[in-house]
């Protein structure tokens, strides 16, 4: 058997950008074939930290990114145009680095990356934790509350770091979501002469702010009482603050199993009272997007602190009466209607910004929604059931039930030649939205 091929120390192609990830190690932790890509560079794009890294005999033009970097990077890749560019990346730059927005603007054919080792697999090498089963959250450019939504009791977590002061934020998170018996370890400057350590609880954190390039280590412990949140939908009530206008637990895990929420799918959330579908939508996957429109500037603000405290600050939250809402959204691909079904136009609208595929799920609780419904269904097809919920209460020393309203619930999903939506029912003869409730849930 003929020997394995060393990679190519330059590009296939002359015209590609190199992206050399490098570590905290700099220039002695690199491997010949980058090496010799940042030695032929004409010109040398990175952070200062990652420029600073590299030696004399890398005689490229320096370039450090500007800020905000986004917005330049198209812009700085073809001011150098025809120039042998490099550009330099916190160790693995497809894994939440600049590889990502490089690959959105240019296109994958015109990089030719050169990966390192990412400060995610350092850190499981150093603790002995099998990557595969290791949950990774990033805080870099994003809110400490997104920590949240990936607590579970027994979890071991790796979140990775803004800066120096992120080890103390999420000690902080950890105490106020009732995870303060966590133990966290902070691995400051993997792979250099100056790696460090930092161990401790996050009930008792009080470790200084150390070295800003760092990631944390979570072991995730529930303090005993705290409420337990789990990993699909139907978290308890008691999770949320509300005003009643709540989809109770029962009847939001079958909402959420007939929305069916997949990866970077977008979700509208019409009438969002609480907030309870959207943020538990976004809760199934990390790229799970949601937009939830509310009427009431109360219930809209306490759904924004819902999703804060659920772990999904991304929840997109519009003050506004739908349909007229609803205009200028990104197109959903799912859409949830639990308040204001009799206001005119409204059904209509989300069944049109619906792209074939497309699924839209209603529920209601009132005579007159449920009329409307029916009409729908019987135009447009799909499941149309009622679910009833009772629970034991006492009753004198004995224990009886206690029925909850029953819930109708409408879903049907837009074929790709769907039916004319002029000839569905007419919400402009359903009753006046003003004589009924603001909200069907």
């Amino acid at each position: 058997m003929s020997p394995v091929s060393p990679p190519p120390a330059v590009p296939a192609s002359a015209s590609a950008v190199s992206v050399v990830g490098i570590g905290a190690d700099g220039w002695a932790g690199l491997p010949e074939s980058a090496r010799a890509v940042l030695l032929d560079a004409e010109v040398l794009i990175g952070g200062e930290r990652q420029l600073a890294l590299l030696p004399p005999e890398c005689r490229g033009l320096r370039e450090p990114w500007p800020s905000p970097l986004r917005p330049a990077v198209r812009g700085l890749i073809a001011a150098h145009a025809g120039s042998r560019t490099a550009v330099l990346a916190s160790g693995d730059p497809m894994f939440y680095g600049i590889g990502r927005a490089l690959t959105e603007e240019l296109g994958a054919g015109a990089l030719h990356v050169l990966p390192h080792p990412s400060s995610v697999s350092y850190a499981c090498a150093r603790l002995g934790w099998p990557v595969e089963d290791t949950g990774t959250v990033t805080l870099v450019g994003r809110p400490t509350a997104r920590l949240a939504s990936a607590l579970h009791d027994g979890r071991r977590l790796l979140v990775l770091s803004a800066d120096a002061a992120t080890p103390a934020a999420v000690a902080a998170l950890l105490r106020d979501r009732g995870f303060g018996p966590s133990r966290m370890r902070v691995l400051e400057q993997l792979g250099s002469p100056a790696e460090d350590c930092l161990d401790g609880i996050a009930d008792t954190w009080e470790h200084p702010p150390g070295d800003p390039l760092n990631i944390v280590a979570v072991e995730c412990r529930r303090t005993p009482g705290t409420l337990r949140l789990g990993a699909v939908p139907g978290l308890p009530d008691e999770a949320y603050e509300h005003d009643g206008q709540l989809t109770k637990r029962h009847v939001r895990a079958a909402t959420l199993g007939v929305l069916a929420p997949a990866p970077g799918e977008l979700l509208w959330d019409v009438g969002g009272g609480s907030g309870s579908i959207a943020a538990e939508w976004m809760r199934t996957h990390p790229s799970c997007r949601a937009v939830t429109v509310e009427r009431d500037p109360a219930r809209a603000a306490r759904i924004a602190r819902n999703a804060d405290r659920l772990g999904v600050p991304g929840l997109r939250v519009v003050t506004g009466r739908a349909p007229d809402a609803l205009a200028g959204l990104p197109e959903p691909d799912a859409v949830f209607i639990g308040g204001g079904l009799t206001a005119p136009g409204l059904l209509d609208a989300c069944w049109e910004a619906l792209p074939p595929g497309g699924r839209l799920v209603a529920n209601t609780v009132t005579l007159e929604s449920e009329a409307l419904l029916a009409a729908w269904y019987r135009r447009l097809g799909g499941e149309l059931v009622r679910l009833a919920v009772a629970h034991a209460v006492p009753v004198g020393g004995f224990t009886g039930w206690r029925q909850a309203m029953p819930v109708t619930q409408w879903s049907v999903q837009k074929p790709s030649h769907a039916p004319d939506p002029s000839h569905a029912p007419d919400p402009s003869h359903a009753p006046d939205p003003s004589h009924a409730p603001g909200d069907d849930r």
